[in-house]
Order: structure tokens, then sequence, then C-alpha cells
């Protein structure tokens, strides 16, 4: 008995491990690629060690620029894609928690039939309302700007749903404590809501970052100029269908460089993260 719980365990520990293997080389080798120079990957087969390009691979990109996106260092679209993902993840949380928190703490009319609206956006697939928002960009004059990258993407009905479901576990005793107290809606939001809610702001803020970090189709539309691209633009604008054409070397810093943030943000916030997800105890 004791020996076949060992082999179930084994069984499961290899499949495990076999399974971080198929998803961790690609990167791996993705980041030996980047430091090779661009002769070495061009002739195959690749090594499968590191090279000696390291720094001068990584340094061309992130300061030198890349000739393929009319010569913008990396950094620059680093920078872009970090204000676009922070701008988008904080402000959908912004704009969710507060819309919960008048569905659910405040009546007035048509309260319901609001949140309703807010839910039936679920059902509109992105390709339904791109054109007319890319029209209404393009009539403010938002177009090549953080504003325009940002705004018409921090309306989240999800996040609403979440933070009302969460908003409506809250005792009503609770509620009526803090109106005994003297606390007013403000009070009541800032000193006893948000605690209370900060593991599902952290675990929502990974999520939307991540969410804002890999946005392809938007900023595609929303962008002409390549100051302002984000780094999912400029890895695929990198590349040619001719391999000679292709700066190889500096398609993989590129990559490499474009997951590092988000895999940042999650080691960094993963205790958060879990909790916000399966902790029941408020």
């Amino acid at each position: 008995m004791i020996g076949s719980s060992r082999i179930r365990t084994y069984i499961a520990h290899a499949v495990l491990i076999l399974g971080i293997l198929v998803v961790a080389f690609p990167i791996y080798y993705t980041f030996v690629a980047s430091t090779h120079s661009l002769q070495t990957i061009l002739r195959p087969p690749l090594p499968l060690l590191p090279g000696p390009d390291f720094f001068k691979n990584y340094g061309e990109a992130l300061f030198g620029g890349v000739g393929r996106i009319g010569g913008v260092p990396v950094s620059t679209l680093l920078l872009n894609t970090t204000v676009v993902a922070l701008g988008v993840a904080i402000g959908k949380i912004f704009i969710s928690i507060l819309s919960a928190y008048a569905i659910v703490f405040f009546r007035f009319p048509l309260r319901m039939a609001f949140f309703w609206l807010i839910f039936i956006t679920l059902m509109l697939p992105v390709e339904v309302r791109i054109l007319p928002t890319y029209k209404v960009m393009v009539d403010l004059g938002l177009i090549d700007t953080y504003f325009g990258l940002i705004v018409p993407l921090i309306a989240s009905a999800t996040a609403t749903l979440l933070f009302r479901q969460f908003f409506m576990t809250i005792p009503g005793e609770l509620v009526e404590a803090a109106r005994v107290d003297g606390a007013g809606p403000w009070r009541f939001f800032k000193d006893i809501l948000l605690p209370l809610s900060r593991t599902n702001i952290a675990a929502l803020f990974v999520i939307l970052f991540i969410y804002g970090w890999t946005q392809y189709l938007w900023p595609l539309l929303v962008t002409n100029d390549n100051q302002m691209n984000t780094i999912v633009i400029a890895v695929r604008k990198m590349m040619s269908f001719a391999d000679a054409d292709t700066e190889w070397h500096l398609v993989m810093v590129t990559s490499v460089l474009a997951i590092l943030p988000p895999v940042l943000v999650v080691v960094a916030m993963q205790r958060w993260f879990v909790r916000g997800l399966v902790d029941s105890e408020k």
C-alpha cells in the first residue's frame, strides 16, 4: 500500500517536471538565442548554452535602437507598455470598485438596470466595439497618445461583477455599525471596504496588468508613430518574411524583455494573488 502510494507520488512528480520542461524550454531557448550573434542564429543548429554577446545584444536593443521599428530603443517600448499596463490595471480596478460600491450600497432609480447594462457588455465581442471606439479616438485627436491607448480599455464588466459579488457578502451589521459610528459613504469605503478588498484588488491587478501588457489589436490600431508602439507590436514589426532581413538577436532580446515584467509582477504578488482567488476569510 505504501509502495503504490510512493509510486503514484513519483509518477505525479515526473509528469509535473516534464510539464515544466515543456513550458520552460522555449523560454530558455529564446534567452540562449538572445546571447548569440545574428550569424550564429542563422547558422543552425543553435547552441544550447548562452553565448558571449549578452551585454552587446542587450545594450544594443535597450539603448541603441532597432532598425525595423525606426531606430526606437527597446527601453522606450518597455516604458510605453508599462504605462499602458499600469494605466489599464489601475483604471479598471478604480472604475469597477466604485461602480460595484454604488450598485450594492446605494439605492437609486434603475440601479439594477445599470448593473445589467454593464453585465451585458460581456456578451459584445471586441470586434463589435473596436471600430466605433477607434472613430471616437480619431475625432478626439487621441491617436498616438497614452490616453488613447489606455482609456478605451479601462471599463471592465468582469471586475465590476467580482467586486459586486464580494460586497454582497459583507454583513449588514457591519454597515449599520459604521453608520452608528458616524462614518459617511467615503469613510466607509476608504476605511472598511478597501482594506477588506485588498486581496481581491491584488488578484485582479495581476490579471489586469498582464491583460494590459499583452494587448495587441488595440495598440496596433491606435498607434502610427513607432515611438508610441508597445513591445508586443514592436516584436511583430521587427520580424520580416526573410530571415536575412530580420535582426533575430534583437528580436530574441526584445522577446525576453517582454516576458520579464509580467513574470516579476506574478512572482512579487503571488501570495496576494493566491489569497485573492481562494481565501474565503475576508
